[in-house]
């Protein structure tokens, strides 16, 4: 269960981002390839976009994306290195702000402002205290029909089972491992659910619309994708949860076509 301090240790270091997180993106093909053919497709239709704020941008790896599609970008990230290395990738793009906060305010944020809230790939290591404390505030932060768009952890639907797996000796691990029977946690928070997620936007005045549950390396679905909006926004409807146990096919599908699409230069 990884404390606010622990990733901050774990993510907050340059040596963390050997590629600046582009290798995180590998199983894709590159950081582009998953986002043209994996990201953009999902968070197409709220782009382009007002002011998007992306939460937990690292160094940028989508940052460089999202600022094609929108008039005013704000990151906000716990690491003030990473924030750093934002404020010197980005220094040319005018309509770009970072902070660094405390890992679960968004103080710096005007209420009511934020047409598009991003985050991928980092709050799946977060545990219900933070997530919690994001959600509470992007109900003040969100406007009348803005949109989160969040990729957050859903092993808590699994938490028994992963407490026997973590009981298995390591030298019975590895076949196991090899052969789908046990998945790897991937250091995903082990107290956050899709059901957890949708049930607290309620708690906060939002509305939890759609939740996609995949799988990230192993068979088991413990991500999950949320769309986050308003009560009376155009998009508000009644949660639509869709479980995708073939992501992980989609990223091999995708790494396959950008080595024939993607030459090199």
């Amino acid at each position: 269960m990884p404390s606010t301090e622990e990733n901050l240790r774990a993510w907050g270091e340059a040596a963390s981002w050997v590629e600046g997180g582009d290798e995180w993106s590998s199983v894709w093909g590159s950081a582009e390839a998953q986002w043209h053919g994996s990201l953009l497709p999902r968070v197409r239709r709220y782009l382009p976009t007002g002011t998007l704020l992306e939460i937990a941008p690292g160094h940028g790896r989508w940052t460089q994306f999202l600022l094609q599609n929108c008039d005013r970008l704000i990151g906000i990230d716990i690491s003030t290195s990473a924030i750093d290395v934002c404020k010197e990738r980005f220094a040319d793009q005018s309509h770009a702000e970072f902070h660094a906060n405390d890992g679960r305010s968004l103080d710096v944020v005007t209420d009511g402002s934020v047409d598009l809230a991003f985050s991928f790939d980092s709050m799946v290591h977060v545990e219900t205290d933070v997530l919690g404390g994001y959600l509470a505030e992007l109900a003040k932060k969100l406007n009348d029909t803005g949109v989160a768009f969040i990729h957050h952890s859903n092993l808590g639907a699994f938490g028994r089972l992963f407490e026997v797996f973590a009981r298995v000796p390591p030298p019975l691990r590895r076949p196991l491992l090899a052969r789908g029977i046990i998945d790897q946690r991937h250091l995903r928070a082990t107290s956050v659910s899709a059901a957890w997620f949708a049930a607290t936007c309620d708690e906060v005045g939002l509305r939890c619309v759609g939740q996609e549950l995949v799988n990230w390396g192993g068979r088991r679905l413990i991500d999950c994708i949320s769309v986050v909006t308003r009560p009376g926004a155009a998009i508000d409807r009644p949660n639509l949860v869709v479980p995708n146990p073939r992501f992980m096919a989609e990223a091999e599908s995708i790494r396959l076509a950008s080595t024939v699409h993607t030459p090199k230069v």
